[in-house]
């Protein structure tokens, strides 16, 4: 039926435009929380620099400790995965790309008979490997799109009570690294543990006579012993930080997708309505005709008739 192929087309239109609604204001939304991640990213990142870079200066001033965060393992057997992804959906492959590339990582450690712990950021990958079977040592969500230094915070120590209780060897971070608004990418990170102070004296460009002016107490070992659990904090806040702007920048491209796409149907919807009404109208207009041509028929057949009549009387 003409008439009723339109109204199903019509109902299909205004659907498609409420649902183009959400989207776009789902993707301005996602817009400016992106530019709100960033901003933080920028404001925290002068701690992060002059907090590495302070330590980097202790170790080449020749400050050495003995702290469990520099502890290396002479064999890796047990490792910790410090997963960070979102709290909900409609972000594209933001979340199944952090979570795969994970469980890539799991596997293989598992192949070569080792052990894995599970520190799960986010519902999205606590419901993952919940729901394959994985073990999952602790589960953090509620906070993955506007991550606090708090939460930076609980999570480190729960993973410092890990590694420092000799329960796994080595601490890698899974998370999404963001690039650009347009270039996110995910990772896999060494976390714990730290590099020697050798290492850091060497590679990190430390100025040996940077702290020459400066006295400490008790000693440059104690601020170093003591600044190095702050180093692992604000590695971790910087992560998640990352992680929250690469989520909105995801969501914003996936609204944007699903709007254009909600355009398209739209228009094609219209055409299909409009080809419907044609055809409505164009049946219309031949049963008319057809009507009118049986009427003029009927009334020559009459007047065939009537003359016979005549005739023959």
């Amino acid at each position: 039926m003409p008439g009723g192929t339109e109204r199903i087309l019509r109902r299909r239109i205004a659907s498609v435009t409420n649902t183009k609604k959400i989207t776009r204001a789902m993707e301005l939304i996602a817009a400016t929380r992106v530019a709100r991640a960033q901003q933080r990213a920028r404001a925290a990142r002068p701690y992060s620099e002059m907090l590495t870079s302070v330590i980097e200066d202790l170790a080449a001033g020749g400050a050495e400790v003995d702290h469990p965060l520099l502890r290396k393992a002479e064999r890796v057997e047990r490792v910790a995965f410090v997963i960070c992804a979102g709290d909900r959906g409609l972000a594209g492959a933001y979340n199944a790309s952090v979570v795969r590339m994970a469980e890539r990582e799991i596997q293989a450690l598992r192949a070569e008979g080792g052990d894995y712990r599970i520190v799960a950021v986010g519902r999205k990958v606590s419901d993952y490997y919940r729901f394959r079977g994985y073990h999952i040592d602790n589960a953090y969500s509620g906070f993955t799109d506007n991550p606090t230094y708090d939460d930076a915070r609980e999570i480190a120590r729960r993973v410092r009570q890990l590694f420092d209780s000799g329960e796994v060897d080595q601490v890698d971070l899974v998370y999404t690294e963001f690039v650009s608004i347009g270039t996110q990418r995910p990772v896999v990170r060494r976390f714990l543990p730290l590099e020697s102070t050798e290492v850091m004296a060497e590679v990190g460009g430390g100025d040996r006579e940077a702290l020459a002016a400066f006295a400490f107490e008790p000693s440059a070992e104690g601020v170093l012993e003591d600044l190095l659990p702050r180093y692992v904090e604000a590695r971790l806040f910087t992560a998640l930080l990352d992680a929250a702007a690469s989520e909105h920048a995801n969501r914003q491209r996936a609204m944007k997708a699903a709007t254009d796409n909600a355009e398209e149907l739209i228009v094609k919807l219209s055409r299909a309505m409009n080809r419907a009404r044609q055809e409505s109208i164009t049946t219309e207009i031949m049963e008319i005709v057809g009507g009118s041509e049986a009427l003029a028929e009927d009334e020559d057949t009459d007047e065939t008739a009537d003359d016979a009549s005549l005739a023959s009387s």
